[in-house]
């Protein structure tokens, strides 16, 4: 009840700021999230056709992999002018251990979320911010749950340098069963030729009693037209001796 009291209490903040309608963007591909807003009365589905994520390491002397396929999808719809609801779901998930020569698959449904993006006015044209309060509630089978529900606040700023070139960073900090985390996401974003872009970006996370966790990621973004777009991402984590990597390919749609 304490924590559902916690978030209320950042959605009541971020209703009462200024309100300010930053440009409407996807928040695909990358793990950090856009400043842009979804208009009022409109839907934006973003979905994951799918997302894959691997990693190997090695326990006890035996390697150990794991392969996971999951269809994750996420609905935007503006509220108000500067404010949106966001509805999320990892999907349906398929997973492949292996260790020891033994191999073992299983599926599943992974967990939900909802959340409230709020556009923040900094009175520059060409410097943009916004916050998400959300929560993940861990509703999922047990293998594809976090198991407690996850609070979170995230912050993104971004500076468009040019019509070619722009960076952000994103800032969350969550909160699950009483430990903290934080994760910085600087990106960069550029024009490729036409209606191709890129980008590229580093993630740096600390968890409460884990060690520091680093990655990097890149993708490819296709703007069909102003409506829809097609993406393609890859990322490695960089995290010692454990090998981790993750991508997918994804499709939004603002109806």
């Amino acid at each position: 009840m304490k924590k559902l009291q916690t978030f209320s209490l950042i959605a009541t903040s971020m209703l009462a700021t200024t309100t300010f309608a930053a440009d409407f963007s996807f928040d695909r591909p990358g793990a950090g999230i856009g400043t842009g807003i979804t208009p009022v009365g409109q839907l934006a589905w973003e979905q994951g056709l799918p997302t894959v994520s691997y990693q190997q390491a090695t326990v006890d002397v035996e390697r150990e992999k794991n392969l996971s396929l999951n269809a994750d999808m996420l609905l935007r719809t503006g509220l108000a002018n500067g404010l949106e609801l966001q509805l999320g779901w990892q999907g349906p998930v398929w997973q492949q251990h292996k260790r020891a020569g033994m191999k073992k698959e299983t599926n599943g449904l992974g967990d939900v979320s909802i959340g409230l993006k709020k556009a923040i006015d900094l009175k520059d044209d060409r410097l943009t911010m916004a916050l998400l309060a959300e929560a993940i509630l861990a509703t999922g089978n047990d293998e594809f749950t976090a198991h407690d529900d996850i609070y979170s606040l995230t912050s993104a700023v971004a500076y468009e340098f040019s019509d070619l070139i722009g960076t952000s960073i994103t800032m969350r900090y969550e909160a699950q069963n009483s430990n903290w985390a934080v994760t910085a996401i600087p990106t960069i974003d550029y024009k490729i030729a036409g209606k191709l872009s890129g980008y590229s970006e580093f993630v740096y996370r600390k968890a409460e009693s884990q060690d520091y966790e680093y990655g990097l990621g890149t993708g490819l973004v296709y703007a069909i037209n102003d409506r829809a777009q097609l993406d393609a991402s890859v990322g490695v984590d960089l995290n010692g001796d454990a090998k981790g990597y993750n991508g997918g390919l994804g499709v939004s749609v603002l109806f």
